[in-house]
């Protein structure tokens, strides 16, 4: 390899992480304003807490189009945003909490493991995710509202009623953080399959 192809194929390498930061950038944006509308415009569904989570339509298209680190990092700076241009340390600190966990359970699921579909078309080594998108993103949505109800608890203190209240509340919040994931899976899976078309 000439200096020539050296210069060329490092001129490359830089116009990608440079377009690889500009979209991360451009993502970023997309759910900073996706949290201010969706404050704007509250869905509760009826739940005092519960939210759409439209925000996270761009950090599921994020890990499945750049990865965990990636969507790590969008998913704090989103939250820590949000929190400090509408809201307050309380709403940071449920978020986060909420957003850590969220994000840590779908980049774990979100892994390709080696499984039968590899071996049954004769590619022992060939590994294949085991969970789809929306298997990911509704077990990200479930977790996220049992962090930050587990952060209410341990906050808000222990008592007698404090437990009745979390039975009675727990599942509202699984059921509505199931929804939630199903639709951001949804808007997500036709954005990443338009990207593909595009790039």
């Amino acid at each position: 390899m000439n200096v020539e192809q050296k210069n060329e194929k490092t001129w490359h390498g830089s116009k990608g992480k440079v377009r690889r930061q500009a979209e991360l950038g451009l993502l970023l944006a997309v759910a900073v304003i996706l949290g201010y509308v969706e404050a704007l415009v509250p869905v509760s569904a009826g739940v005092p807490g519960v939210k759409l989570g439209l925000a996270n339509c761009a950090v599921l298209f994020v890990l499945y189009r750049y990865g965990a680190k990636a969507a790590m990092a969008v998913s704090i700076l989103r939250t820590v945003v949000i929190a400090a241009l509408f809201g307050s340390f309380a709403m940071l600190l449920y978020s986060l909490c909420g957003a850590l966990c969220s994000i840590m359970v779908m980049a774990v699921m979100r892994r390709k493991w080696r499984g039968k579909i590899g071996e049954k078309e004769g590619h022992a080594d060939r590994k294949e995710p085991f969970f789809s998108i929306y298997g990911v993103s509704a077990a990200g949505g479930v977790m996220h509202n049992i962090a930050q109800l587990a952060v209410a608890f341990a906050v808000l203190g222990t008592g007698q009623a404090w437990k009745w209240w979390i039975c009675v509340y727990l599942p509202l919040l699984m059921v509505c953080g199931l929804a939630a994931g199903l639709v951001n899976a949804l808007i997500a899976g036709a954005l990443l399959g338009r990207s593909a078309v595009i790039k």
